[in-house]
């Protein structure tokens, strides 16, 4: 089993969607997609600065188009995917891949959601930063010293703490033993209680979908952040996305998830790198492919169609 996954906020640079530009359809592609999130994706892809794509407002809706992007280039080799999943907004990308919900319809939720956390993240200065290496327990204890939130449980050794920035500095200043503090470019302290605010907003988005009988149910395997599951129901995994805004992101249940279902290897789509790094440490020996580039496009479809079903005849 191939799992596609799609990366979350923080994993953007500048000029990121520049080489992507070059392939046929994309610019076309990426218009559409600026127009159903309102926000100029094409600019802010090429050449937007790292302060401007830190913008939550920003940042969400450019990771989204990006791994719908690389997942339409993929072509062919899509019908490969074993299953479906994403990290945080992710989310957004894994659900329009398995035919949940249309690319305009989650490049318009994707829009609604960055709208809101980033009015809910300005209304209190926070942030995040992964707590590499250490104790488990060790870290949980030290964050609930400063009152910070284990936001996201990455494994591998890696857990996001999430609150006040002063908390944040004290957390760098005096680390739980053997922890490395690598402060996140976000601009919130995402999928915690802070994130409280945004949470109407983007039911309304879903109820609406789910009203206009624009759901439809996984047509591929789709694992959820909430507890590393798969959901057989699109208007589920939707209810799940509203819920996970202000809720821990539980990727290491996703990828024990991934391990117990017998995955042979991963695909990151656009921007990739941390969920591949992430893989290497927690199911090692399984072969990976971020694609970061359309260079990248050739080993992720040949890891997809390498696994596909050979035909007897």
């Amino acid at each position: 089993m191939i799992v596609v996954a799609c990366p979350g906020q923080g994993s953007q640079t500048p000029g990121f969607l520049s080489p992507w530009l070059e392939l046929d359809g994309v610019r076309e592609l990426l218009e559409a997609f600026s127009d159903a999130a309102q926000l100029d994706l094409i600019a802010h892809g090429t050449v937007s600065d790292a302060d401007t794509i830190r913008d939550t407002s920003i940042a969400q809706p450019l990771i989204v188009a990006a791994s719908l992007v690389a997942w339409h280039a993929l072509g062919d080799a899509r019908a490969a995917a074993g299953s479906l999943a994403g990290h945080s907004v992710g989310e957004i990308a894994a659900v329009v891949a398995a035919g949940v919900i249309d690319a305009a319809d989650g490049m318009s939720l994707v829009g609604v959601r960055g709208r809101a956390m980033a009015e809910a993240a300005a209304q209190a200065q926070t942030g995040m930063s992964a707590v590499v290496g250490g104790v488990e327990a060790d870290v949980l204890a030290r964050l609930a010293e400063l009152e910070l939130t284990p936001a996201n449980y990455n494994g591998a050794g890696q857990i996001v703490a999430a609150g006040a920035l002063p908390a944040l500095a004290a957390l760098t200043a005096e680390a739980p033993r053997g922890t490395r503090v690598v402060p996140l470019q976000v601009a919130g302290a995402f999928h915690t209680t802070y994130m409280e605010p945004a949470r109407p907003a983007l039911r309304a988005a879903v109820e609406a979908l789910v009203a206009g009988g624009k759901v439809a149910d996984p047509t591929t395997p789709l694992w959820t952040n909430s507890d590393g599951t798969t959901v057989a129901s699109g208007a589920r995994a939707l209810e799940l996305l509203v819920g996970q805004v202000a809720a821990p992101v539980r990727w290491d249940l996703c990828m024990q998830g991934f391990a117990d279902a017998g995955i042979t290897g991963l695909v990151e789509l656009t921007p990739g790198g941390t969920l591949v790094g992430l893989a290497k440490r927690a199911l090692r020996g399984v072969p990976s492919v971020a694609v970061k580039t359309p260079d990248d496009l050739a080993a992720a479809v040949a890891l997809l169609t390498d696994s596909a079903p050979k035909d007897a005849s």
